[in-house]
């Protein structure tokens, strides 16, 4: 092909296409494609990161003239998985022999390599252009200290860039600082992206084990790295963070180190849901006391083993760890925990599935024995030792029941509505929203609900109701308070929210199913259930 032709028209004529940021393409990635042309970028908005990428050749297949349809969005964009490899890439071709085959499977992992590149670039170009309508606006003025406008600037674009990832708000904000290092400073990891000799997620701990270093020191990192054209060859995740963590302790030993003491400033711990009604208990320490409370659980599992202890060495350093922390054994305390089921389930042993607000679903036979026994499971309190299965009879005892009943519309599983006249949510209607939301409702963001937030504000007319109410976590209740970001309730089976972004996206978020929302009949309801 002799120069650009009817693609560089169909790519004048694209939103934006004058910040159009390209990249290698793998040669791999697309057999037989038409041959590629370079693009280049003119960036006339802050000169933060690199103003051109010329010469890089792009793959016309991504612009070739075809028709759209239904499964596109207005400005062409395809608006689905199905709909966007058809766009880009040629059909797979499943009757290939085994070796092809496994060429295809290599050629697509280069195409979410390469797409990475290509999101990482437009993520830096969305936020620089959001910076310089920011600043084309004026300078801040004493009196927008405060406003929304003080508010705005620089914000909101890691949340909108996670919406149209699928990914959270947290998610974002690390996806477009990685984004910022590639692009302004590790030019050579982020050719690595390109071609597929590193993953996304890899690529993230490049730049994370270069983060305390100096702009020079990090390029000089990405510069070393990139000569030694073996350094990835084969490497795991582990083997890619040694050889950049060696890089960055050569280049500057004295930042490394403090960034080691500096960690320990972040030491925390944190639970999130595991497989068949587990939890993942999670602490993050300095080395040496990670390491003594190990030894620790791990001597006293041993010397209940050597006294007859029936349990497993695992089984007893985790109920050893349970008992020292709550400081009761079998680990009953006076801690609320809520269960939402159905009248059925808890008084005719119906098999509908429970839920626990904030870890998800469990079995209806695990949610009854947690409420008769203290338990999910119904033998372990007999395999504790020493004695102790007395003792936690004792305790089951005087384990305390709340009974609360919420009523959900027939056959919807949605929690009945609840209103105030007054402008912050009285404490049953905060209950109410906590156990029918669960989560943050900000699509794809499933943090801890924090704040209790009118969906239309209050100063907008917006009641204090259920149906008006959202659980949010704290982040995602500022950003909503952001410039040019709306939200309202829509109609629907289940509480849904419609959010919509200051470039006109709009996303959806509906609240969980309760139990019993396969079942019909009137006055039929759910049961939430506290134990403390």
């Amino acid at each position: 092909m002799d120069g650009i032709g009817e693609s560089e028209k169909a790519l004048a004529a694209h939103p934006g296409a004058g910040t159009l940021l390209v990249a290698a393409f793998p040669a791999a990635a697309i057999p037989d494609a038409d041959p590629y042309y370079g693009l280049p970028y003119d960036d006339d908005l802050d000169g933060a990161f690199p103003a051109s990428f010329a010469g890089d050749p792009f793959p016309e297949v991504l612009f070739a003239d075809r028709p759209f349809d239904g499964d596109h969005f207005d400005d062409g964009v395809p608006s689905s998985a199905a709909a966007t490899s058809g766009w880009f890439l040629p059909a797979v071709d499943l009757t290939s022999d085994s070796a092809g085959l496994i060429n295809q499977v290599r050629a697509y992992e280069n195409v979410k390599c390469w797409a990475a590149g290509q999101q990482a670039r437009l993520s830096v170009t969305f936020e620089a252009r959001l910076r310089q309508e920011s600043a084309d606006s004026g300078p801040l003025a004493a009196e927008d200290l405060g406003t929304d406008r003080g508010k705005d600037q620089g914000l909101g674009a890691a949340e909108q860039i996670a919406l149209a990832r699928g990914e959270s708000p947290h998610r974002g904000g690390r996806l477009l600082g990685m984004s910022k290092a590639l692009v302004a400073e590790m030019p050579h990891t982020l050719g690595a992206l390109d071609t597929g000799q590193l993953n996304e997620e890899r690529v993230m701990h490049v730049v994370k084990e270069t983060a305390c270093l100096s702009v020079e020191d990090r390029t000089a990192v990405d510069e070393e790295l990139a000569a030694d054209t073996g350094t990835f060859t084969g490497a795991g995740t582990r083997a890619v963070i040694a050889a950049v963590r060696s890089a960055a302790i050569r280049r500057d030993p004295r930042s490394v180190a403090q960034r080691a003491s500096h960690a320990a400033s972040e030491r925390k711990v944190s639970l999130r849901p595991a497989p068949e009604c587990m939890t993942y208990l999670t602490v993050l320490l300095p080395v040496h006391e990670g390491v003594a409370v190990l030894a620790a659980l791990t001597r006293q599992a041993n010397s209940l083993r050597a006294g007859g202890d029936p349990r497993s060495r695992d089984q007893a350093m985790a109920d050893t760890l349970v008992e020292w922390t709550t400081g009761t054994p079998g680990g009953i305390t006076g801690i609320e925990l809520n269960l939402v089921m159905t009248d059925r389930t808890l008084l005719q042993g119906d098999s509908e599935p429970a839920r626990i607000p904030g870890y998800g679903i469990i079995p209806a036979d695990w949610a009854r024995n947690l409420l008769t026994q203290g338990q999910g499971e119904p033998d372990r309190l007999q395999q504790t030792m020493g004695g102790s299965a007395e003792i936690d009879s004792a305790a089951v005892k005087e384990l305390k029941t709340w009974v609360r009943r919420l009523y959900t519309a027939p056959g919807t599983g949605d929690l009945v509505a609840m209103d105030s006249r007054r402008r912050l949510f009285p404490a049953p209607l905060r209950r109410f929203i906590q156990i029918r939301d669960d989560t943050c409702r900000t699509p794809y963001c499933d943090a801890p609900i924090r704040h209790h937030d009118h969906i239309i504000p209050w100063h907008d007319g917006g009641p204090t109701s259920i149906s008006n109410g959202a659980g949010l976590c704290e982040a995602c209740n500022h950003t909503k308070e952001l410039t040019g970001w709306k939200a309202k309730p829509k109609p629907g089976p289940r509480h849904t929210i419609e959010l919509t972004t200051p470039t006109g996206h709009t996303y959806r978020s509906t609240a969980p199913p309760l139990p019993g929302s396969g079942l019909s009949g009137p006055g039929w309801g759910g049961i939430s259930l506290s134990d403390g």
